[in-house]
This record gives structure tokens, sequence and C-alpha cells, in this order.
């Protein structure tokens, strides 16, 4: 076969093989009956499920009364509030999991007057009223107040991401592109139809995979990240074929190539 329709068919097949095509990248695309005259979308109700404490979670709790020496027995935060708040957005979360409650093996926190409550299954609502129960026998006529909550959303990112680790989003709620966010947003050559996500029940480990291109995720289950969630990314197959992931790197994959090749063959003549 001539050298030059060989030359021409490889590069022919790198271009058809190599190049990541937008709509392997791109977020919520509307797949399916798509109408580029409507330029807003639906509106997509949240299909959030309330997350119920497991073993090993770090929650916070706060109890006030009007007792300083009952506020003194109930507190786990020493130092002033704006050191801590301060604390708190350098560290990453570190501070919660040092001053925090966290449930143990078998679901339970000790605090202090209260002794050992088992807050396993709970949402922090019903950890809150369960608190207050218990409360309400040291300090009467109600007055005291009780606040539970996560001490932010930890999850793992792995994979085709720029900034892969474990990381800590102080907020009570974080959507799946929150997380992207944090963890510096996929690689090009990210699978975005295939995101596995790995998520802890009571009861076990569930795999399920999202796809991101697809906007319909915006209504479903998994939006919104759980505590503990890894996030895994696959590579897209261009990265197995080594070759670039645009037309440029491309071209000169291919520039380099054909000249390599060229080389060669001149070199064996």
């Amino acid at each position: 076969m001539n050298f030059k329709i060989i030359v021409q068919l490889f590069v022919l097949i790198a271009i058809l093989s190599s190049c990541v095509s937008n709509k392997k990248i791109v977020y919520l695309q509307e797949l399916e009956d798509s109408n580029p005259n409507v330029y807003s979308s639906d509106r997509y109700g949240y299909n959030e499920e309330k997350y119920r404490l497991q073993n090993f979670d770090i929650v916070e709790i706060n109890i006030k009364t009007s007792s300083e020496e009952l506020n003194d027995i109930f507190s786990i935060v020493t130092g002033d509030q704006n050191n801590m708040n301060m604390n708190m957005g350098q560290s990453g979360g570190d501070l919660f999991f040092m001053n925090g409650y966290t449930l143990d093996e078998e679901g339970k926190v000790e605090i202090p007057l209260l002794g050992e409550v088992n807050l396993v299954g709970l949402t922090t609502e019903e950890a809150k009223s369960l608190i207050e129960e218990k409360v309400q026998k040291f300090v009467p006529d109600d007055d005291f107040f009780v606040r539970v909550r996560l001490g932010g959303i930890r999850f793992s990112a792995l994979g085709e991401f720029n900034a892969p680790g474990k990381q800590t989003i102080l907020q009570n709620r974080v959507t799946i592109f929150e997380a992207l966010a944090a963890a510096g947003d996929l690689t090009t050559i990210a699978k975005r139809d295939e995101i596995i996500l790995l998520r802890q029940y009571p009861d076990g480990s569930q795999i399920h995979k999202i796809n991101l291109n697809d906007r319909e995720l915006l209504g479903s289950e998994f939006y919104f990240l759980k505590p503990n969630d890894v996030i895994y990314a696959e590579p897209l197959k261009v990265r197995e074929l080594g070759a670039g992931t645009n037309f440029i790197q491309t071209l000169a994959l291919i520039t380099s190539t054909v000249s390599t090749i060229a080389l060669i063959l001149t070199i064996v003549r």
C-alpha cells in the first residue's frame, strides 16, 4: 500500500477516535426533545431524602440555658466565638472533629450531665427533640435552647478530578455540582455520563451511577450529597489511547507521529 495512503488513513482514524466532543463534557444537557427556542428549563422539584445519622458521623450539639452553671457544663467549645468561626474557615471543618460529638460504633454520643444518647438512625430534628426531652429534666419551664446540626458535609472525590481527595463543605446541604467545584471540577477526559457514587446507608453501602450530562439529575435523589459519599470519575477511552483531548493536541500528536514514521521509513530505505 502506498505510504501516502497509509498516512492519510492513520490521520483520519486518529482524528475520529482521539478528540473529546463537547457533548461528552457539557453538564445538564437536555438530552431528548431539545427545543433551541426555549431559554428557561422546566422547574425540577427537589427529591431530597432527609439524612439519618450514622455511626461515626460528627454532629454539633449546642445547649444554652438561663443558668451559667449549666452552660459551663454543657459547653464543649472554649474561647471566643469569633475565633472559633475564623478557625473553622481556615481548617476546613477540623474544629468540628475536635469539638463536635462523634457517634461511636453503637451510634451513641456522651453529653455532659445527660449521659449517653443514642442518635443513630435519627434526623437532626429528631435528635434535637430527643435531647430536649433529656434537658427538660434539669431545666424547668423549657427555659433552654438546643441546636443539633451536622459538622459539615464530608465526601471523597477520586479519579479524574483536578483536585481529588477528601473534602469538607461547611453547609448542611451540598449539591453534586458544589462538590465538583470543591474538588476543582472534572478533567476534560472524565466520563461525565457515568459518575460512580458510593453512598453509605444504615444497613450497608450501595453503588449508584449518575449522568451529569442529563438535566433530569436536578430532580433525582442524587442531586444532593450525603455525608461520607464517595464520588469516582472514570476516564474516557481517549486516555487509554494516549491521544490529545482537543484538536490542537491531536494535531500535534499526529504531526509528531507522522514525522517519526516518515523518518523510520527513510532510514529503512
